[in-house]
């Protein structure tokens, strides 16, 4: 048995019998099993732990490992005492490759995964009815998309739930008004020409989007990764939009650690090698590109996107990865293929990162200038925070949507590849153009110095008095009331 085994082992054991009795609330995390959604509740329980409240995070045993070996910020082994996995077994499911000629770039190949995790609810209902009957009230916290694992939670006297958005709160206020039958009209805070769903998701998937939104009325709130900084319009939207079903939203965000913790620092044993790099390279020079853990581009794509940044003659670290499986620790993944001879030919100026990335590491670092990102809302919020401009490639799902947010509202970022040609290959030159963009001219330097001061004040958010600061004090009070 490895020590991590028997670490997670040792955690879920101390959940079974402590951490309830002397605890009058106790907060479950039910997360959605897919890297972006499993690292924002994960960071969000950093949040909450800060205040002394127990956390159960559920999943399968290969969904928890996958989230606390990627975490970046802080170590949530640290937390033994009030941190708690819960390693519940689903049916077996296929775990596919990803298909990177696929014309729609949704990553329907994980759906075998999702329609799996369905499976939780018996057991996340018993830990939920356990733990209730030793606290005086018990929170559940769930992803948007795992709201029928929680639905007995009704039934449970002392327990109410809380409905997570992994989105930003303009996707979130944008679906929601077209679900209720709306047109989307362009006003001072939403731009004309925004784009439709068309192209962001399997029709599969909407349909499991559409039954798990049905068992969200029954909640007792929404959460966001977000902050009133930013999106303050939409979340007043959002607020307007559900005042009839009296619904309380919290933007809690930025979520990830504003402040990284001291062993990520210089010198330290446990650094990545590209923070190692980072450090011999000028004040904002590199360009850090990654498209998250969801988008698998085909081989042709990936020529041109190598090209495009050598012919850029700028400093850059390339996180070139798979999209992730089902199940992350099953058999090989693919190793993308650069063109011959590329790796040695940028030497000086690149770094191709294949393994796992420490991505806020890389955001925060002085060296990093910018980040063509595929703009989930996970990456999106990192950037932001460490007030790193965004160059936009939406692939699916709210990132299109997301695009048009970072680059038309909070003007802190240009589109690499616009997403109504999706269905094309990007060419080197259109790379090219858009990493000089913004990375060597005077509208990229503007949009830095955007950025600097959007993340400052991001991060003031959540300083003693900040606005993100007081929701989550007030959030706290919420779940802590007497009675």
């Amino acid at each position: 048995m490895t020590t991590n085994h028997r670490e997670d082992m040792h955690i879920q054991n101390h959940s079974q019998v402590n951490g309830i009795i002397n605890h009058q609330v106790v907060v479950v995390m039910v997360p959605f099993p897919a890297q972006g959604h499993l690292n924002q509740l994960l960071q969000l329980s950093r949040l909450l732990l800060s205040h002394d409240i127990p956390v159960h995070y559920v999943g399968t045993a290969a969904h928890n490992r996958q989230a606390k070996l990627r975490v970046h910020g802080w170590n949530p082994l640290s937390s033994v005492n009030n941190m708690h996995f819960h390693d519940f077994e689903i049916p077996p499911f296929v775990s596919p490759p990803p298909n990177p000629n696929a014309t729609c770039k949704f990553p329907s190949h994980l759906q075998p995964c999702w329609d799996a995790s369905k499976h939780l609810r018996q057991p996340v209902v018993g830990l939920l009815r356990k733990l209730s009957s030793k606290a005086r009230r018990v929170i559940v916290i769930h992803d948007s998309l795992m709201a029928s694992v929680i639905q007995e939670v009704r039934f449970i006297s002392n327990a109410e739930s809380y409905c997570f958005h992994s989105v930003s709160a303009f996707a979130v206020y944008l679906y929601i008004w077209e679900r209720m039958g709306n047109l989307i009209e362009e006003n001072d805070v939403i731009p004309k020409d925004l784009p439709s769903l068309e192209g962001c998701f399997t029709p599969e998937f909407m349909d499991s989007i559409a039954s798990e939104y049905d068992n969200q009325k029954f909640n007792s709130g929404d959460l966001y990764n977000t902050c009133r900084v930013m999106e303050s319009a939409y979340m007043d939207l959002l607020e307007k939009a559900t005042m009839k079903e009296n619904i309380k939203h919290w933007a809690l965000g930025p979520f990830n650690p504003v402040v990284l913790v001291p062993d990520q620092k210089k010198g330290s044993n446990s650094r990545h090698f590209c923070l190692e790099w980072l450090d011999k390279q000028a004040l904002n020079s590199v360009i850090y590109v990654s498209f998250g853990t969801t988008t698998a581009m085909n081989d042709e794509q990936i020529k041109e996107l190598a090209i495009g940044l050598k012919q850029s003659d700028q400093k850059f670290i390339w996180a070139l990865r798979d999209a992730d499986k089902g199940d992350v620790f099953d058999g090989e993944v693919r190793r993308a293929e650069l063109p011959k001879g590329y790796e040695d030919s940028v030497k000086n100026k690149g770094l191709i990162v294949r393994d796992w990335a420490p991505q806020l590491e890389i955001l925060a670092h002085p060296a990093t200038g910018g980040f063509v990102s595929h703009c989930g809302w996970n990456s999106c919020m990192e950037s932001i925070t460490m007030g790193v401009p965004i160059g936009a490639w939406p692939m699916h799902s709210d990132q299109p949507r997301n695009t048009v947010l970072i680059t038309q509202l909070l003007k802190v970022g240009v589109v690499v590849r616009k997403w109504e040609q999706r269905d094309k290959v990007a060419t080197s030159n259109t790379i090219e153009n858009a990493v000089k963009k913004l990375m060597a001219s005077k509208e990229g330097d503007e949009m830095r110095k955007r950025a600097a001061e959007l993340g400052g004040n991001v991060r003031k958010s959540m300083d003693e008095g900040g606005v993100s600061r007081m929701e989550l004090d007030s959030f706290i009070a919420h779940i802590t009331r007497p009675g």
